[in-house]
C-alpha cells in the first residue's frame, strides 16, 4: 500500500497488520560490512513490546526478531535486510462485536472511506503494532549512528498534566513511565493506573535529545532536518504535534530572547533546538511531541455503524492506558532513520 515507505538513501518499508501473521520491515541502503545480529535489534524491540508493566497492554508478544536476508556471518551484505516478527497472541474475537462500528479516535471510518474495506481486528495496518517494524529498522540505524558518536534519547516529559521537574537520563529505564524524573514518574504511574481502572486513558509529552550530530546535516529547502524529523514523528499514529527547542514559547519571546548568540567556543544557548535554517548547528537537537490519549477505552461512547445508524460503543480488548512509555523507542527509531538518511545524502555530496 502506498505510504508504507520512508527515506531515500536509507529506505525502510514496513508491512503487516496487528492481527495478521506478523509484522516486519525491509531496509535498503545499509552499507556492507556493518556488524549486526539479532541481539542488536532485539534489545530495542524489547523496549517496545507489550506486557512490560501494569501500565501497558497485557497482550503477550515475545516480539522475537527473525532475520530473513541481508546479513551473513554477523555482517551486513549491502543487500536489502528483511526482518519479521510473528504475531502470537491475537484475540481477534475481541473485535467481533464492533466490526461494523466506527470506534471514536480510530482510523476505522477514514480507512473504509479510502479503501472501501478495512481490517477491524485491532485496527489492522493502522495499529500501533505496525511500529515494531520501525523500531527494528531504527535499531539498525542507531547501530550505524553510534559509530559516528551520535546518541538518541527520548523520555516521557509530561503525562496527564504531571511534568518532570528534573532531567536525569539515568532513571528513564528504571520506571514504568520511562520518565526522566523519578518523583514525577511515581505520580504519573498512579494516575495512569487509576484511569485504567476507570476504563479511561491519558496522553502526554515525550521529549527527545540527540547529541553528537555534526553541524551541516540537513537538506534545504524542502527537506530541512526539522521538517524531516517533523514528518517522521507525525507519521507515528498517536502523535498530534511537535516543537523544536523553545518551540511554541517562541511566539511570546522577543528576538533578543530567542536568538542563540555565539562566541568563540560556539553557541551560548540553544533555543533553536540544534537546527537553524533546516541544518544542524552541532548543538543538541531537542524536540518534543504531543502524544494523544489511547483511543481504545472501556467507556461507552457515541458512534455510528457502517450504515450510518447511531449506536453506543465500548471498546473491549487489551490496550495501553498511556502510550508514552512504549512510544519512546519508536521516537528514537524514527529520529535515527531520518538522521542516517540525511548523513548518507551529505556523504553522497562528498562533504
Amino acid at each position: 500500500m502506498a505510504g508504507s515507505t520512508f527515506g531515500d538513501l536509507f529506505r525502510v518499508t514496513t508491512f503487516g497488520e496487528s492481527h495478521g501473521k506478523g509484522v516486519g520491515v525491509i531496509i535498503d541502503g545499509v552499507s556492507p560490512g556493518v556488524e549486526l545480529n539479532e541481539e542488536d535489534i532485539q534489545k530495542e524491540l524489547d523496549r517496545r513490546k507489550p506486557g512490560q508493566s501494569e501500565i501497558t497492554t497485557p497482550r503477550k508478544e515475545s516480539d522475537t526478531i527473525h532475520i530473513l536476508s541481508g546479513i551473513f556471518e554477523g555482517k551486513t551484505t549491502g543487500t536489502p535486510i528483511g526482518l519479521i516478527l510473528y504475531n502470537q497472541d491475537q484475540r481477534s474475537g475481541d473485535y467481533s462485536d464492533i466490526k461494523d462500528l466506527f470506534r471514536p479516535g480510530h482510523a476505522d471510518f477514514t480507512y473504509l472511506k479510502k479503501y472501501g474495506i478495512r481490517d477491524y481486528r485491532g485496527s489492522g495496518r493502522a495499529s500501533g503494532r505496525e511500529t515494531a517494524g520501525r523500531v527494528a529498522a531504527g535499531a539498525v540505524a542507531k547501530k550505524v549512528l553510534k559509530q559516528k558518536g551520535i546518541q538518541i534519547t527520548a523520555y516521557t516529559y509530561r503525562a496527564g498534566g504531571i511534568q518532570c521537574k528534573s532531567r536525569d537520563l539515568d532513571v528513564i529505564e528504571k520506571n514504568p513511565m520511562r520518565a526522566c524524573d523519578m518523583e514525577a514518574a511515581a505520580a504519573m504511574t498512579q494516575l495512569v493506573i487509576r484511569l485504567a481502572e476507570e476504563g479511561d486513558s491519558v496522553g502526554g509529552i515525550v521529549e527527545c535529545v540527540v547529541s553528537g550530530v555534526t553541524p551541516g546535516i540537513g537538506e534545504p529547502v524542502f527537506n530541512k532536518l526539522d521538517a524531516e524529523l517533523a514528518k517522521a514523528m507525525l507519521s507515528i499514529g498517536a502523535v498530534k504535534g511537535i516543537e523544536f527547542g523553545a518551540g511554541f514559547a517562541a511566539a511570546d519571546m522577543k528576538g533578543s530572547e530567542h536568538n542563540d548568540p555565539m562566541n568563540s567556543r560556539g553557541f551560548i544557548r540553544n533555543n533553536a533546538g540544534g537546527i537553524i535554517g533546516g541544518i544542524s548547528t552541532g548543538e543538541d537537537i531537542i524536540f518534543r511531541i504531543a502524544v494523544k490519549p489511547t483511543s481504545s477505552i472501556n467507556k461507552t461512547q457515541q458512534t455510528v455503524d457502517i450504515n450510518n445508524r447511531e449506536k453506543p460503543i465500548r471498546t473491549e480488548g487489551r490496550h495501553d492506558p498511556c502510550i508514552c512509555p512504549r512510544i519512546i523507542p519508536v521516537v528514537e527509531s524514527m529520529a535515527a532513520i531520518v538522521l542516517l538518511d540525511l548523513y548518507k545524502k551529505q556523504e553522497a555530496m562528498g562533504v
